[in-house]
C-alpha cells in the first residue's frame, strides 16, 4: 500500500491533488492510520510524528502526488458575547477546562457538550448550534501552526475524565495538574 510521508501546509501547494480526504478534528490527529479518500484512493498516512492537520494541508505520497485534507462539518456551538471583554472572560473558562477552541471573528467554536453550553449561558453568553468545520487553536506548545504530539493518538485511548471543579482533559492537556492521581499514558 502506498504511504503518505509528509504533510505541506495550508494552501503551501499548487498542484491538482490525487485525491482527497475528508476528516473531522479527531481523525485529523494522527500519525498512522489508513486512509481511503473520495474518489477511491487507498493509502498509508505513516508519519514521523503526529501532526494536527488542518483543512488545505496536503499529504505528500511516496511518489510526489498530493491528497488534499478537508475539515468535515461537525456538530459545533458558537458563542457569542456582548463585549470583547466578556468574550475573554468566557474564553478564559473554556481554556481552565482544557477545551479544544476555534478562535472566531465574532465569537468561540466549541464542540456540543450540554453541560459546557449551561456554564456558557449561565456566564452570559449566547449559544448558536451549527455544523462546521472545527479547526481549533493549537495550544501555546504547538509549533508553526500545526501541533506535533509526542506519541501516537491511534494507540490509546484518550477518554475524558474529570476532577473536582469538572476539569476535563484530552490530547492537548500538556501540563502536570498536581492532583493526587497519575496522568500517565504507556507510551511505546
Amino acid at each position: 500500500m502506498i504511504r503518505a510521508t509528509q504533510v505541506k501546509g495550508q494552501h503551501h501547494w499548487k498542484e491538482a491533488p490525487a485525491d482527497t480526504v475528508v476528516l473531522d478534528f479527531d481523525d485529523r490527529h494522527r500519525r498512522r492510520m489508513v486512509m481511503a479518500g473520495t474518489r477511491g484512493l487507498e493509502f498509508l498516512l505513516d508519519l514521523e510524528n503526529a501532526v494536527s492537520l488542518r483543512g488545505g494541508d496536503a499529504l505528500v505520497l511516496e511518489d510526489g502526488r498530493l491528497i488534499e485534507v478537508v475539515a468535515a462539518p461537525e456538530p459545533l456551538i458558537e458563542i457569542r458575547c456582548k463585549d470583547p471583554q466578556h468574550l475573554v472572560r468566557v474564553g478564559w473558562h473554556l481554556g481552565n477546562r482544557h477545551l479544544p477552541t476555534q478562535i472566531m471573528p465574532k465569537g468561540l467554536r466549541i464542540r456540543r457538550d450540554h453541560v459546557i453550553e449551561a456554564m456558557v449561558k449561565g456566564l452570559g453568553a449566547r449559544v448558536i448550534e451549527i455544523e462546521a468545520p472545527f479547526d481549533p487553536e493549537g495550544g501555546a506548545y504547538a509549533g508553526g501552526g500545526h501541533a506535533h504530539a509526542a506519541h501516537d493518538h491511534a494507540s490509546h485511548d484518550h477518554g475524558h475524565h474529570d476532577h473536582a471543579g469538572d476539569h476535563h482533559h484530552d490530547e492537548h492537556c500538556d501540563h502536570d495538574h498536581h492532583h493526587d492521581h497519575s496522568h500517565a499514558h504507556d507510551h511505546k
